[in-house]
């Protein structure tokens, strides 16, 4: 029998459950996939009845949601200044969370960033934020809105609080059951090709290495050229205008076309991720002892890597040497002739296939947006050591098709931001330069002419100290974000700098025309420096192009490659990337479905295959021998989403 104090207490509980008005039930927005966009917006009181109007003493929104689906989906609020939206995934589909956004990323420009991705990308515990929309004041805060661009089998989004927080609260993972298996795979989902044990798992090991000696016949020679025809050799990769085309060739005079990936570092990304603060997010924790050595990660910290946790499993003790050895076996097969941008020495340095190398430590930083002080009194001698630090060992090695100078500037197409950050800055030497430059005019025209002035210095200022300590290699420029930067004055400066010009390429196909006009301008062979398409089948986001089936990631893979090497002028081509980002996201947040091998050290079926027969064709599409693949994919891209709702 209850006592009477037990009975008090229990009254007094369902009495304070029953008054709490912080939140209703969990409010559902379905996304139809027969259209374009799908979303609604509602009234914040059909959610949190209470909530204030004027945010202006609040630094934090946390919503507590739960998605079916990994897919990216944009969150806004309409306010007395009009509608203002973010994009935001998940890491934990299917499971309650509470996700935390800071409102300055609703109230200002981001910070000034190095490049594209580190100014846009937010990384948080439970997911991550991409910004984007329009800024202004969170005040008479009435609706809030959600949608996405081409949802993928009608997902849903439900939606359970808001709450506001002068303090980061941190985000929190509301489910016992954990969200990220043993293996770094989604847990909370099936799928095609999914791992449910270590005997699964070794048996598709052996499996493929029992096949990986199959290789098929792409016409390579030595260093990935085309032993169907010949020029004049130098010992080194160079390029050359034949016949209307331009083509790279090989150390041994082959023609040469860098059909390559990036980040080929097995295992993914070796970055650590803080996990301390993910609760009951993972079902096991790799060793921290494994991170150590792999990621040089400090003993402190408690990191995830399961990309290079499962190579350990694969490969006990050894697992770099051996994993870097699978990875040039693997490219061998699939017809990749080139280890692109940002990939690991122990895989490029086993002189096996042509690599390329980033050049690191040339001086530009956050405060400029990926610019360098190239007025400095001691920037040049500063350069010209980091230039030979960075070329030292390689100079002579055959292997190297050539160094990119820089990745994505962020500055560009935000000349004025970047102008009034040095302008109202401290105190520094391009500041003192601008202000000189400024006295005979202070105009949008003049501060854009500064900027790229002083770009121009410092692209100058590589190419002489490149040639000078390693005249043997190309100077494969700056990846340049997208081809739309590319007016002409850049294309100018880069004629009269780099030997190749380089841009990266997110779009269904390059676009020939825009190619044309860059050759025209510049003189110079085309490098696409990367691209790629992604899908939400394993709990990963869909990548910044976006298919709806792992088939068909293989088929966009192949018109976007063939069609883009039916342009005379384009040379090379890199994928991003070998391996699928960590699901809980890489430094950035990024956790996007995009490798050509997943998590557990498996490769995508669709992926190799489409690999190998791209391969094969390559240098007959662009002699103009054979046209390119047709089949059109269906794909979406990560432009801005319409002004359309349901």
């Amino acid at each position: 029998m209850k006592t009477i104090a037990t009975c008090a207490v229990m009254l007094a509980v369902l009495l304070l459950n029953a008054c709490r008005t912080d939140k209703k039930d969990a409010v559902v927005f379905k996304f139809d996939s027969n259209k374009e966009v799908s979303g609604k917006k509602i009234a914040i009181k059909d959610v949190v009845p209470d909530l204030p109007l004027d945010w202006d003493d609040y630094d934090y929104v946390s919503i507590e949601f739960r998605s079916t689906t990994p897919q990216r989906f944009h969150l806004g609020f309409t306010t007395d200044e009009g509608y203002n939206e973010l994009r935001l995934v998940s890491y934990v589909p299917k499971a309650w969370n509470k996700l935390v956004i800071p409102l300055r990323f609703f109230r200002e420009a981001p910070a000034a960033m190095h490049d594209i991705a580190s100014t846009s990308n937010q990384p948080r515990v439970t997911g991550w934020i991409n910004l984007g929309g329009k800024r202004g004041a969170l005040r008479g805060v009435d609706s809030i809105g959600i949608r996405m661009r081409a949802p993928v089998n009608n997902p849903e989004i439900e939606l359970r609080g808001i709450t506001l927080h002068k303090e980061d609260p941190g985000d929190e993972y509301l489910e016992k059951i954990p969200a990220i298996d043993k293996f770094g795979q989604w847990k909370l989902g099936d799928f095609e090709g999914k791992i449910y044990s270590e005997e699964q798992l070794r048996k598709e090991w052996d499996a493929e290495d029992a096949a990986i000696n199959e290789v098929e016949d792409f016409n390579y020679s030595l260093y990935g050229g085309y032993l169907n025809k010949k020029v004049k050799s130098t010992g080194f990769f160079r390029t050359e205008f034949i016949n209307g085309r331009w083509w790279f060739v090989d150390p041994e005079g082959y023609l040469f076309l860098s059909f390559g990936i990036n980040g080929i570092r097995p295992g993914g990304d070796l970055y650590t991720k803080n996990i301390d603060k993910c609760g009951n997010m993972f079902q096991e924790l790799a060793p921290r002892e494994l991170f150590i050595e792999s990621a040089n990660v400090s003993p402190e910290t408690h990191s995830a890597s399961f990309g290079v946790w499962n190579l350990y499993r694969r490969y006990g003790e050894n697992y770099i040497q051996e994993s870097a050895k699978m990875a040039v076996r693997r490219m061998t097969g699939w017809g990749i002739n080139t280890i692109a941008n940002w990939s690991s020495p122990h895989v490029y340095s086993l002189n096996r296939k042509a690599f390329i190398l980033p050049l690191r430590g040339l001086g530009t930083t956050n405060s400029l947006m990926g610019l360098a002080d190239v007025y400095a009194g001691d920037f040049h001698d500063k350069l010209d050591k980091a230039v030979e630090e960075n070329i030292a060992g390689y100079k002579d090695n055959p292997f190297l098709l050539g160094y990119f100078v820089g990745n994505e500037p962020a500055w560009l197409t935000k000349e004025e931001r970047l102008s009034k950050l040095i302008l109202e800055g401290e105190d520094c030497p391009v500041k003192t330069e601008f202000l000189k430059y400024l006295k005979k005019g202070d105009t949008p025209k003049r501060r854009k002419e500064f900027i790229y002035k002083t770009f121009e210095i410092f692209m100058k200022s590589v190419s002489k100290s490149l040639k000078k300590h390693d005249p043997n290699h190309l100077n494969l420029g700056i990846r340049y974000g997208y081809i739309e930067q590319l007016n002409d004055e850049l294309l100018r400066m880069s004629k009269e700098t780099f030997d190749v010009l380089s841009f990266n390429c997110y779009a269904l196909a390059p676009d020939h025309a825009k190619m044309d006009y860059a050759m025209k301008i510049s003189g110079l062979p085309m490098f696409i420096g990367e691209y790629h398409f992604g899908t939400v089948d394993r709990g990963l986001a869909q990548s910044l192009w976006q298919v709806n089936s792992q088939k068909e990631r293989g088929g966009a893979f192949r018109y976007y490659t063939e069609n883009g090497f039916a342009h005379p002028g384009l040379i090379g081509a890199s994928w991003f990337i070998w391996c699928d980002q960590n699901i809980n996201g890489r430094s950035d947040g990024e956790n996007y479905n995009c490798g050509f091998v997943d998590v557990t050290d498996r490769p995508y079926p669709h992926m190799a295959a489409a690999a190998k027969e791209t391969a094969k064709r390559l240098y007959y599409i662009h002699a103009g021998e054979k046209e390119p693949v047709n089949v059109y994919p269906k794909a979406v891209g990560h432009s801005p989403v319409p002004d359309i709702w349901e």
